[in-house]
């Protein structure tokens, strides 16, 4: 089964082929945001992808328009509502800022590190 690490919290979980990474982020407890529920309607799940990034679908224009919207996008910027692991492998993220910020936002309860 595919693997998907979240680098910075030191989190990895299994999920089946098809899974998007925020999916996975939400099965492993990570904190990664979803203002839109997960629709391709905002970049509160952006993710930066440091590595498997040929494990995941391509990047549709809906999703390149929504970053075209996100703060401190790279070459390694997905979503991670839109991206769905279609190969098996490790595929390794890094929540971004701005996804982190959303996260906590949405979820005012829950202690954020550091």
């Amino acid at each position: 089964m595919p693997k998907i690490r979240f680098i910075d919290q030191g989190i990895e979980v299994e999920v089946p082929l098809g899974t998007t990474v925020l999916a996975a982020a939400q099965k492993a407890h990570a904190p990664e945001g979803s203002a839109c529920g997960g629709v391709c309607a905002c970049s509160t799940c952006h993710v930066y992808v440091e590595k498997g990034a040929e494990l995941l679908s391509d990047a549709e224009e809906a999703e390149e328009d929504i970053l075209d919207k996100a703060f401190d996008v790279r070459m390694s910027s997905r979503l991670g509502c839109q991206s769905k692991i279609v190969k098996e492998g490790v595929v390794e993220v890094r929540i971004s800022d701005e996804s982190l910020d959303a996260y906590y936002n949405e979820h005012p309860g829950e202690p954020r590190p550091g």
